[in-house]
């Protein structure tokens, strides 16, 4: 079975996506999605609005959860005259980066629109979100210390 019909890999499809469009950088998103050209007519069903979320931690990664703290969490829903329902919750006050996300998720559902917004907006992104942890990691690498015992030569 095909995982883009598949209801688990539609889901999966669909949170990957969504998860570029919420980590995109603001002007890279907001270029990508002018970039597109004429879109079908949407209406917000949840214009943008900035509340806020509760973050979680647990101790040790892997010990008790607790509260952290707060932070800003825009949301937003659009409807297509298709019936698409496209929403987007991203993190900060954006709420054109909220909206953007939101309207491209609802094109990504609708098959029409999937393979051009998969290619110039989706995969852009995620290439640059890839390139930016992979320069984090070779920067923490950097500063990497590696510990080793000596052994005396006596018996």
């Amino acid at each position: 079975m095909d995982t883009q019909t598949s209801p688990t890999g539609s889901q999966a499809a669909r949170a990957a996506w969504m998860r570029v469009l919420a980590l995109a950088d603001g002007a890279a998103l907001d270029q990508a999605y002018r970039a597109l050209g004429p879109l079908p007519a949407f209406r917000p069903l949840r214009a943008p609005e900035v509340g806020m979320a509760m973050v979680r931690g647990r101790a040790g990664g892997t010990g008790e959860q607790f509260n952290l703290g707060e932070m800003s969490v825009t949301r937003c829903a659009v409807a297509f005259d298709q019936g698409v329902v496209g929403t987007a919750y991203v993190q900060g006050r954006s709420l054109r980066h909220a909206e953007q996300a939101a309207v491209l998720d609802g094109l990504l559902q609708m098959d029409d629109w999937r393979e051009p917004v998969q290619a110039s907006v989706i995969a852009p992104l995620a290439r640059a979100q890839e390139e930016r942890r992979a320069r984090r990691v070779a920067e923490a690498a950097q500063t990497r210390v590696e510990f080793f015992t000596m052994v005396r030569g006596e018996n």
